[in-house]
This record gives C-alpha cells, sequence and structure tokens, in this order.
C-alpha cells in the first residue's frame, strides 16, 4: 500500500475535488465565479494558517527557501489565478459535470510538461491510459450533425460539440492552467511539506485575485457575496475540500507519484460527480455520458496495470 500512496494521494484528491466543484458551481452561480475564487482563497488560507501552526508549529511557511517561494508562487498564478478563474467560469457555463470531465484533459497536458520541465517519461501502458481517458471524454463532448439539407435528404455530417463552445474553451484553459501549476509544484516544492507549499500558492492566488479585483473594479461583488447566507456556506465548504484539501492531497500525489499519473487519477472526477449532479442539481444524464465517463475511469485504471 504505501508504494502506492501517490496513486491514494490522487484517488483522494479526486473525492475532495467532486465536492469543491458542486459547492463552487452553486456558489457561483449566485454572487459569480471572480468573488467565489478571491473568498475560498481568503478562507482557506486561515484554515492553513491553523494547521499548519498545529502540525508543524509555525502559522506561515517561515522556512521555505527563495527557490521554493519563487516555484510555488508562480504555480499559484497559473494554476489558480489564471486555471480556476477560467475553470470556474465553465462551472457557469457548462456545470460542473461537464467543466470537470472536459478537465481531465489534464494529464496528457501535465505530461507533456513534465517531460520538458522534469525529465519525466511515461511508460506506454500510461500513454494507452491517456488515450483511453481522452477518447471517453470525446465520446461525451462531441456530436455529429448534419450541415445542410438537399430536396429533403440530409448530407455531409460534421463533427461539433454538444455543448457551450465558450464553455468548452474555458474548461480547456482551466485544464491547462492545473497542468502547469501542478508541474510548477512539483519542481519547487522537492520535499517540503505539502500543506506548507499549498499555503505560498493560496497567498500567491489571494494576492492575484485581489489584483484583477482593483482593475476591475469589482469590490461590490465580494461584500454582496459575503452578505449571501447560502454563497457563503457553499464556498466555505468548498475551501476546505478544495484549496485545503484538494490542492495539499494533489501535491502528496505529485511528491510520491510521478505528475502525469497523479493529473490522470485525479481525473475521475468526471464519474464521481455523476450521482450527485443527478440527485442535487436534477441533471439530465444520457447513456452517452455515462458510457464516456465510465471510459475515462477505464483510462484511469490502466495506469495501475
Amino acid at each position: 500500500m504505501a508504494a502506492y500512496w501517490g496513486e491514494i494521494a490522487a484517488l483522494l484528491t479526486a473525492v475532495f475535488w467532486t465536492v469543491t466543484s458542486m459547492a463552487f458551481e452553486s456558489a457561483g452561480k449566485r454572487v459569480g465565479s471572480l468573488a467565489v475564487n478571491l473568498i475560498r482563497l481568503v478562507i482557506a488560507f486561515f484554515i492553513y494558517a491553523v494547521y499548519t501552526q498545529l502540525s508543524r508549529g509555525m502559522w506561515f511557511p517561515f522556512d521555505a527557501t527563495t527557490y521554493q517561494w519563487f516555484w510555488l508562487a508562480l504555480s499559484g498564478l497559473i494554476g489558480f489565478v489564471i486555471g480556476d478563474l477560467l475553470l470556474f467560469q465553465a462551472f457557469v457555463v457548462v456545470g460542473a459535470r461537464i467543466a470537470m470531465l472536459i478537465m481531465a484533459l489534464t494529464p496528457p497536458f501535465t505530461a507533456f510538461i513534465s517531460y520538458f520541465m522534469l525529465g519525466e517519461v511515461l511508460s506506454g501502458m500510461n500513454w494507452l491510459g491517456m488515450a483511453v481517458t481522452i477518447f471517453g471524454i470525446s465520446l461525451v463532448i462531441l456530436k455529429r450533425e448534419n450541415s445542410a439539407q438537399k430536396n429533403g435528404q440530409k448530407i455531409r455530417k460534421r463533427l461539433t460539440s454538444a455543448y457551450s463552445l465558450p464553455g468548452i474553451l474555458l474548461a480547456l484553459g482551466g485544464a491547462l492552467g492545473q497542468a502547469t501549476g501542478l508541474v510548477l509544484s512539483k519542481k519547487g516544492m522537492g520535499t517540503y511539506d505539502a500543506f506548507a507549499a499549498s499555503q505560498i500558492r493560496v497567498m500567491t492566488g489571494i494576492v492575484g485575485f485581489a489584483v484583477l479585483f482593483v482593475f476591475m473594479k469589482r469590490y461590490g461583488r465580494v461584500w454582496a457575496a459575503l452578505k449571501n447566507g447560502a454563497a457563503m456556506k457553499r464556498i466555505t465548504l468548498g475551501s476546505f475540500f478544495g484549496p485545503f484539501l484538494g490542492v495539499s492531497f494533489s501535491l502528496l500525489a505529485v511528491q510520491h507519484t510521478k505528475a502525469g499519473i497523479a493529473a490522470t487519477i485525479m481525473s475521475i472526477v468526471p464519474v464521481l460527480i455523476i450521482p450527485p449532479a443527478i440527485i442535487v442539481f436534477k441533471e439530465k444524464v444520457n447513456w452517452k455520458e455515462v458510457v464516456g465517463a465510465i471510459i475515462t475511469v477505464l483510462g484511469v485504471a490502466i495506469f495501475f496495470i
């Protein structure tokens, strides 16, 4: 079991992200994705402060080196500010279930980036797992439709998206941002404490979003969100399972296994999210989406063969 600690941490990350994606989708539709992003990071920072004070005897990562601060801060800017900003807007546009399914493309992005930055080389079975995962995603988001009709007859079918193209592009941007952030985290973290490393990323994210709010002049939305009790409950829940548990366990995962493998296992959220999406949001899920999600999980399972 110890030999698979990185894989187990990645699997737990997927569970945590399932909870947080549902919570943030609901909160984002109430108060906007930008406000949710900033508030959840501030809440997460204080959770980290309490945890690291109890576990390490310091509420702030005073012992991090300049090297670690640089790479982890850069990871926070790309992963949290850019990647999550795009992902959270995708939650609003196409919903958490479809957005997280597209986010399963994070593994190949991670593998390519880690190859060039970290020199990590994946095996043939690893690449097969990624290919199966991508096929499962494509089965869900792509469809064929008739491009024209002539004399009442259907002619020339084309492949198109079954969902909002802007929403899909937002989720793709989120996947690329998360992949880049994950690789940069591994580069900067080394053997450093994963929770303290996550705290550095969270602080950078707070600064990044604060700058965005200054330029966009949207602080009014933050105050409105803080007054929305229902939204704040969801943001608090999502902050605990996302920026705190989810991010920290994702760093534990990449610390104990290859970044590409960890990212692929974390991508099973599309399957985990189907039951709560049906029960909580009353979403209708067709057979193709279920099959695509199952194929995605099979792709992940290949990594354990």
